[in-house]
């Protein structure tokens, strides 16, 4: 009985290191929607078929940035010269120095001095910026400069009344209509102090992010007008539950085919937990424990 126990024992001890050694690590788990598992070609295979692919990261999510230049290689390959990419990270009144970096006519150093990119730019942006350059993919500035945000986030929408026809290049037509109603503007209301209308400071600071929602659409569309597939590349909460940026590209153009993806966090990679599930058309979940880039 007891060489019995000893013998069982042996075999779980063996059974539990077993279990040990063979456990995945995976950096990342890819789902739909509905929180059902997918492949990446198969997330793909839809991708190329969009006007826009929307693409949400946590900002400092390494996997996110990587699987965004992944992205963008897969669908330049599909579209080749029909592809431009977008980015909230450059605001639209550096368009020209883009250009110009990106045709070879500035030096690097000169770029990253005029472009005010984001203090991530280097770890984060610039190898996707680099492969499109290699490849000479457009790249769109799409983000409203952050002077006309802040004057509507100070005092509302209104603000932008009297700016220079030179400045409305960089906005949205005016005026640019907010529907307050919508639940992740309305989420933001609650979070600055206010769940209904009439906090005037919170409406204010929830019309600046409209702004900039409604200026990444405008100038997203302005490609789809061209006849280009757009890759755009924005923090997930511009995107998030097909609202924001979305919204306003259906304003634009109702029938605009869009697919947004967007990245969480959590502990368990096995299955989307249901918080998660109808964010966005793909879903990268990522565990809680990784590092961050900043």
């Amino acid at each position: 009985m007891k060489r019995l126990f000893l013998l069982v024992l042996l075999l779980l001890m063996i059974m539990t290191a077993t279990s040990a050694q063979d456990k995945e690590k995976p950096a990342y788990r890819l789902f739909n929607k509905k929180g059902k598992a997918i492949s990446y070609g198969k997330m793909l295979k839809e991708l190329q078929e969009a006007d826009v692919v929307l693409f949400g990261e946590q900002h400092n999510d390494p996997i996110a940035h990587w699987l965004q230049l992944e992205v963008a290689k897969d669908l330049y390959q599909a579209h080749q010269k029909n592809f431009a990419i977008g980015t909230e990270m450059f605001e639209a009144d550096v368009q020209l120095v883009l250009n110009e970096y990106l045709i070879d006519q500035v030096p690097e150093a000169n770029f990253e001095q005029e472009a005010r990119p984001w203090p991530n730019y280097k770890t984060d942006y610039k190898p996707v910026l680099r492969y499109a350059k290699e490849m000479k993919i457009p790249v769109v500035a799409t983000n409203v400069p952050r002077l006309y945000a802040t004057m509507v986030s100070g005092g509302s929408l209104k603000a932008l009344d009297t700016v220079s026809e030179a400045a409305k290049r960089f906005i949205a037509p005016l005026p640019v209509q907010v529907d307050m109603n919508l639940p992740g503007y309305k989420g933001m209301l609650s979070m600055f102090g206010s769940g209904t209308h009439g906090n005037t400071k919170s409406e204010n600071i929830v019309q600046a992010q409209a702004l900039k929602d409604a200026t990444m659409a405008h100038f997203i569309l302005q490609q789809v007008e061209q006849g280009k597939q757009l890759l755009h590349l924005n923090g997930a909460y511009h995107s998030d539950n097909f609202e924001g940026i979305g919204w306003y590209l259906k304003q634009g153009k109702p029938d605009v085919k869009t697919f947004t993806i967007t990245t969480v966090l959590q502990d368990d990679l096995e299955k989307l937990s249901e918080e998660n599930r109808r964010k966005a058309d793909f879903i990268i979940v990522v565990p809680s424990s990784m590092t961050r880039t900043f």
